[in-house]
Order: C-alpha cells, then sequence, then structure tokens
C-alpha cells in the first residue's frame, strides 16, 4: 500500500511523531546501529485513506519501520544562572543527543 494519503501517530521515546512513508523524522537516541531496521508497535492512530483508527492506548497488529539513518547532536543551548547584587554568575551548554530515523512502510 503505498499511498500518500496514509499517515500514522507513533509513540517513540516518550514524544509523538506523525508520520507517512518517506518522512524523515529526529527523535532522541535510539540503542541501534546505524542502517538497522527499528520497528515500532506503540501506533496510536492510524489513517488509511478511507478510514482513521484510534488505539486506546495502541493499535494491535499494526507498525511501523524506522531506519536508522544516522547519530548526532542536536544545536547546543545555553543555560545561564545569575542573581542579582552577589556577582553571581554561570553559562553552562548543552547538546543533546539525537537519532536521525527514516519512515520505510507503515504496516496495516
Amino acid at each position: 500500500m503505498e499511498d500518500k494519503n496514509i499517515y500514522a501517530v507513533i509513540e517513540l521515546g516518550g514524544k509523538q511523531y506523525l508520520v507517512k512513508q518517506g518522512d524523515k523524522i529526529t527523535a532522541e537516541k535510539i540503542a541501534t546501529k546505524v542502517g538497522e531496521t527499528l520497528k515500532v508497535n506503540e501506533v496510536l492512530l492510524v489513517h488509511d485513506g478511507k478510514e482513521t483508527r484510534i488505539g486506546q492506548p495502541y493499535l494491535e497488529k499494526v507498525s511501523v519501520d524506522l531506519v536508522l539513518d544516522s547519530v548526532g547532536r542536536g544545536e547546543k543551548i545555553r543555560v545561564a544562572k545569575f542573581k542579582a547584587k552577589s556577582r553571581y554568575r554561570k553559562v553552562l551548554g548543552h547538546r543533546q543527543s539525537e537519532s536521525y530515523l527514516t519512515v520505510k512502510a507503515i504496516n496495516l
């Protein structure tokens, strides 16, 4: 079923993503090797072009196949602490590890 109207809402790393086949998503770091396929069974909603099915909380017999393209680090954010009138200033940086995934298929 390679229809452009098929989409799903999946749960990955505690966050929800709306995905279609061929989409590229950025998620929190996943402990998988680059190039391997990851099967996600936590599908919350699926629309097949005609009807929409909603899980309570997940749909049975529905999965989404993802391919891990690469692993990297996100943009650096600055965390600043400051206390007035006491000469206290501290600036820290943080870069979150991320996984870059491609949606291979939505299995209904």
